[in-house]
């Protein structure tokens, strides 16, 4: 019998054993990670930061995975979790919306470290651009295979 898929607010609030944990990576990864010293966070981490990032306001993938890492005393948090995280926060905000609850994680202020735009985020490129279009901020078309990005993201950086 094939067993019902987990929904998206189950992955986020579902504690994960032993995390978070503070790792140190080996020496090839050090440039990778960012630092010696690395965070696994929880999802729930995750999305409790970016509930934080008000109206119009951006924050940086970078920025999140500095701020997670802070209260640890670690260099960075890890990339792959904080991205993985990032979608699973998105995907839950974006359940709550579908079930008529207005507020709902904010995932749409956050940008690459360019201030491009995120296309796993749901609805892809084309939609976190409305989103943020309508908070105000200029969107123009990526140049090539590049995504679309925020102009003059840095100005509205929380």
């Amino acid at each position: 019998m094939a067993r019902a898929r987990k929904s998206w607010h189950e992955k986020l609030e579902k504690p994960v054993a032993g995390l978070p944990k503070v790792v140190d990576v080996p020496d090839k990864w050090v440039k990778m990670m960012g630092g010696r010293r690395v965070l696994v966070p929880t999802p729930m981490m995750v999305d409790e930061l970016l509930r934080t990032v008000p109206e119009r306001k951006l924050i940086t993938v970078g920025q999140i995975r500095q701020r997670l890492a802070q209260p640890f005393q670690a260099d960075s948090t890890c990339p792959l979790t904080t991205g993985i995280f990032l979608r699973i926060s998105s995907e839950a905000a974006e359940e709550d919306r579908q079930a008529g609850k207005k507020q709902i994680t904010p995932y749409w202020r956050v940008v690459k470290d360019d201030g491009s735009l995120n296309p796993k985020f749901p609805g892809g490129v084309e939609s976190h651009a409305e989103k943020l279009k309508e908070e105000g901020h200029e969107v123009v078309a990526g140049k090539g295979k590049k995504p679309p990005r925020v102009v003059d993201f840095e100005s509205s950086l929380v």
